[in-house]
């Protein structure tokens, strides 16, 4: 099991390609509290307009 700082790095990294493909999502936007997933990805489904499987695909 990853310890936190090796979760905290994954976020880092994803929270870039994030910020990559879409850069017109704010920092607030990609704020992400421990145990709210799916309000996180409810945020950027309803902001981006594409499901979470899209988001998800375009990040691998």
């Amino acid at each position: 099991m990853p310890n936190s700082t090796e979760i905290k790095g994954a976020w880092k990294e994803l929270k870039g390609k994030i910020k990559q493909k879409f850069a017109d999502l704010t920092e607030d936007d990609l704020l992400h509290e421990e145990g709210k997933d799916d309000e996180f990805w409810g945020r950027l489904q309803q902001k981006l307009g594409k499901t979470e499987k899209e988001i998800k695909s375009l990040l691998d």
